[in-house]
């Protein structure tokens, strides 16, 4: 494999991010590495991005700029994948940005073979400061059963995970998400990472985990999506569990079950979590809409859990007593926090 010949399409999915567009594009267009594309898919932006992206297509012929009716995020990574012509994908958000050497030395990790991934590290860009970030898994070389066992059976279900499912940090041999597209489901609007990327991680056969290598910078603005309630973050989550469980079952992973099951508790700590950011007064009888369910309550009771984190601890009691006077304290915390 003579790796400088390989081709990377880097993938961009654009939503109404003109203010930080520029910079994510310059920052992937300045790579040391050169033989790449940028694939641009405009998702109908309502500010200036689209024009953005059609003034860099036009002013460098590596850039594809894309444009499609307003479908999500994983419709355009899908959009973007078709279009591409890379033998390797790598996803970058439009509101962050890269250092120049990411994709050589994510290159010098790959060996040419099928369905192999690299994964690096990132910043956390936030306001006020910036924090590294690095994945739970031992940096190295994970194949056959030792890639079975501490990397595909930790994908989800723990508290915190081997290593982010962002699409993004990853460099990604094109083949994982071949026969894939039966799991998304475009309605999932939080986790959509999640459905994009696990069936495609359970298709690889060689991930390298890179020490060090904080090359990604991942940008925190503190007081929106984070801080923002958004009422459909439930019904989302139950769109996500089900083509999760669609996955793992038909890619038989093992205990499928007890680790789909988990998945979904955690994933209702933060269902709870933007429950109790909702500005509505009856946020309460919502609260108790959501985890008085005979199914949700079952879930919860026969799905014990092991949390670490104090904040996810309370959260945790929040689900298990949600009719008790521990929804107004934790009401009254995280309005405390958000501040």
């Amino acid at each position: 494999m003579k790796k400088e010949q390989t081709t990377i399409s880097v993938i961009v999915p654009v939503y109404n991010k003109e203010k930080y567009l520029k910079e994510c594009i310059e920052s992937i267009l300045n790579q040391s590495y050169r033989n790449l594309e940028l694939v641009l898919v405009d998702d109908e932006s309502t500010d200036g991005s689209g024009a953005i992206c059609d003034s860099y297509g036009q002013a460098d012929g590596r850039v594809k700029a894309l444009h499609q009716k307003n479908a999500g995020p994983t419709a355009a990574c899908v959009t973007g994948m078709r279009e591409a012509s890379g033998a390797y994908y790598m996803f970058v958000d439009s509101d962050d940005y890269v250092d120049r050497e990411m994709l050589t030395e994510m290159v010098r990790q790959l060996k040419g073979v099928r369905g192999e991934v690299v994964l690096c590290n990132h910043i956390l860009e936030k306001q006020k400061k910036t924090e590294a970030v690095y994945s739970a898994a031992a940096p190295g070389v994970y194949t056959g059963e030792k890639l079975e066992k501490e990397i595909k059976a930790k994908l989800i279900g723990q508290e915190r995970k081997v290593f982010p499912m962002s699409r993004c940090m990853k460099l990604c041999e094109k083949s994982i998400f071949q026969g894939n597209e039966k799991y998304y489901d475009y309605a999932i609007r939080f986790g959509d990472d999640s459905h994009l990327m696990y069936p495609a991680l359970l298709n690889s056969a060689r991930v390298v985990v890179m020490e060090g290598a904080l090359f990604y910078h991942y940008r925190y603005v503190e007081g929106s999506i984070i801080h923002r309630y958004d009422g459909g973050i439930y019904e989302s989550v139950e769109k996500l569990m089900q083509s999760l469980a669609r996955a793992a079952q038909d890619k038989q992973v093992p205990e499928a079950e007890q680790t789909i099951a988990r998945e979904h508790c955690y994933m209702l700590l933060y269902v709870l979590k933007n429950e109790l950011r909702n500005p509505a007064r009856r946020y309460k009888a919502r609260i108790r809409e959501i985890f008085c369910d005979p199914a949700v309550r079952k879930l919860i009771q026969n799905t014990p859990l092991s949390i670490t984190e104090r904040s996810n601890a309370l959260l945790y009691l929040g689900i298990q007593y949600p009719a008790s006077g521990m929804i107004g304290i934790l009401r009254l915390m995280t309005k405390l926090h958000d501040r």
